[in-house]
């Protein structure tokens, strides 16, 4: 039988707070593979994961400080409101 791989978690994981609201960055891989994934979750559960993996968990990490930079915390957050593009 089988058994399932070990997740392997990166120290760099850890809760980020920035105007007043608060995620969870999670960088984690399997034991048995080479790529790093990385997730954020909200206060409600809701998680935002990257499609790509990462070749560290500070590649990992530097994808989020960009994304937080770029779009804001509240991008990572349930109660966001998507835009739609305007079409004229």
């Amino acid at each position: 039988m089988d058994r399932d791989p070990n997740i392997v978690r990166s120290g760099l994981s850890g809760r980020v707070r920035k105007d007043g609201l608060a995620v969870d960055v999670e960088i984690y891989r399997l034991e048995s593979e080479p790529g790093w994934v990385l997730e954020v979750v909200d206060h409600t559960g809701a998680s935002t994961v990257w499609d790509d993996r990462f070749a560290s968990d500070d590649d990992a990490l530097a994808a989020f400080r960009a994304a937080l930079a770029a779009e804001g915390i509240g991008a990572f957050s349930e109660r966001k409101v998507i835009p739609f593009p305007n079409r004229h």
